[in-house]
């Protein structure tokens, strides 16, 4: 065995017996002594072990620094930890860039998808891709499809890499979806997805997520369902989750209850995640006795958790509830801290309940206490509740006094108080505000019409009547669902489109002669 096979199991021995940053350094001093301080294979391990085993981002750099000498290797593995660190997304690029301009060492194509993960500069590193001669290596081209996809929300640059690329495999697939989805062309994305010619648990997470996220819920259930039914693909905790938001914004409980049945069945584990996700679907769909049975389950109560109780509450007019939760949450001190998303339940939940004085004290102490400034939500929620308790002045105080422009859901929240205490001086006002913001929404305008012919106004009535007709303004269809047979039928008014909406119409005909 020659002197180098000996040093080299010494050093990897070590190495394996380093608990902490003093082993290191010791192994490090070592090295330095017996004069290998710079040679690259040995300041690779002591880099490598830094980042992935002492997770000292900044240790591993000081070594880097010192190197008169650096290899490709050492740059890419600097590059990669910087480019999976949230707060040093920068520097991966930074360092790329400096590597670049010094022309040594030069780049091969393991190091691009590191610099492509968060970069903002695609185009940039593109064109070195290219002059680099590493345009046509699938590993490159399918992370420039994210990046551009990702980055620059460029899906056009996106699809062209990927129409170009020689060889595709699943995840270069998978990752063209992901664009589509992100930029909200949904279509594409799923049209793509039919074309794949092999999928895993990924590309069917990339489309029912990018369903879900564009508000989509039907077609993320039935792809869901195609997944598993059919394909008999087995889903993990990310397509779970991605269901179960759909079975909440479509109120499919039973679909929910099987899913939720489905994890238990196929061992997909009890986290915060997956609870978090049960408790919000089991609320929107109104089983809040199921919602707090697996809160209750939950061992470690996630921030995320206790908002998703208190909203489920809130959402259904318990508001006395959603206060006890939110009490309850607040003994755990610094450990759950309430956020933004807590008090928009909270106020939420005097909003529904007739809690004015809460609602403001609620509102104050967001403020004083928490540091928390008020989003557009949080004032919506007050206003309203001033609103529906026919507290006019106040909600005007609290709007003018706002430090965000008011928007329509503020706005409609006060008309709505103004209806039910047929305030019709502010609710004038109120409707042109609205106008404003939205002209072409029919809606608005209609309501404007009718208040001016209820005030007997009949002129200033037939005007915005003429109004509407000459901008061809819309107005927004009521809608209502229904899960039959695990199916969800939707219904918009004066809607024909429906397979059945004969017999559908017919039986209303009838039922409308019982009435009578």
């Amino acid at each position: 065995m020659n002197n180098f096979t000996h040093l080299n199991q010494l050093v990897l021995t070590t190495l394996s017996k380093c608990n902490n940053l003093n082993n290191l350094k010791q192994l490090q001093s070592f090295l330095t002594v017996i004069g290998h301080s710079q040679t690259q294979f040995y300041a690779f391990k002591l880099v490598r072990f830094c980042i992935l085993n002492l997770f000292n981002l900044s240790y591993a750099r000081y070594i880097f620094n010192h190197l008169h000498h650096r290899n490709i290797y050492l740059f890419t593995a600097m590059v990669s930890a910087y480019s999976y660190d949230p707060g040093h997304h920068f520097s991966a690029f930074e360092l790329y860039r400096h590597m670049v301009r010094q022309e040594c060492p030069k780049p091969n194509h393991f190091i691009f998808p590191h610099v492509l993960k968060n970069c903002h500069n695609t185009k940039l590193v593109h064109t070195q891709i290219v002059k680099s001669g590493f345009s046509h290596y699938p590993v490159v081209q399918t992370a420039l499809v994210d990046s551009y996809s990702r980055c620059l929300s460029d899906i056009s640059c996106a699809r062209q890499v990927f129409d170009e690329m020689s060889e595709r495999n699943v995840v270069s697939w998978t990752a063209m979806i992901n664009g589509y989805a992100k930029v909200g062309e949904v279509g594409n994305a799923i049209a793509l997805f039919d074309k794949m010619p092999e999928r895993d648990v990924p590309s069917w997470n990339a489309v029912i997520a990018g369903c879900t996220q564009n508000g989509l819920f039907k077609e993320a259930i039935s792809l869901f369902r195609h997944m598993v039914l059919v394909a008999q693909t087995k889903p993990n905790q990310v397509t779970v989750v991605c269901a179960l938001t759909a079975c909440g914004h479509t109120g499919m409980l039973q679909l929910g209850k099987w899913i939720h049945g489905y994890m238990y069945r196929n061992y997909l584990g009890y986290d915060s995640f997956l609870s978090n996700s049960l408790v919000d679907m089991y609320g929107k769909c109104g089983s809040l006795r199921e919602a707090q049975m697996v809160f209750d389950m939950t061992s470690t109560k996630s921030l995320t958790s206790w908002n998703s109780m208190i909203n489920c509450f809130a959402l259904h007019g318990h508001s006395e509830r959603a206060i006890y939760i939110f009490e309850e949450m607040t003994k755990h001190g610094d450990a759950v801290r309430p956020d933004e998303v807590t008090f928009v339940g909270l106020l939420n939940a005097c909003t529904h309940g007739g809690l004015v004085e809460k609602g403001r004290f609620y509102f104050d102490m967001m403020t004083r206490v928490y540091g928390i400034e008020p989003q557009i939500e949080h004032y919506g929620c007050l206003i309203d509740t001033l609103g529906r308790a026919g507290k006019f002045k106040e909600a005007m105080e609290v709007v003018r006094e706002m430090k965000i422009e008011p928007d329509e859901v503020v706005w409609g929240s006060l008309l709505n108080g103004c209806k039910v205490y047929g305030n019709a001086d502010l609710a004038e006002y109120v409707i042109k505000k609205l106008i404003e913001i939205d002209p072409r929404n029919g809606g608005y305008g209609i309501m404007l019409a009718n208040l001016y012919g209820g005030l007997g106004k009949w002129d200033e009535a037939g005007k915005v009547r003429k109004m509407l007709k000459d901008d061809n303004a819309y107005k927004t269809p009521g809608c209502s669902w229904i899960e039959v047979d695990s199916e969800v039928c939707q219904f918009y008014s004066v809607d024909k489109t429906h397979p059945k909406s004969e017999e559908i119409y017919k039986m209303l005909e009838n039922l409308m002669l019982v009435v009578i």
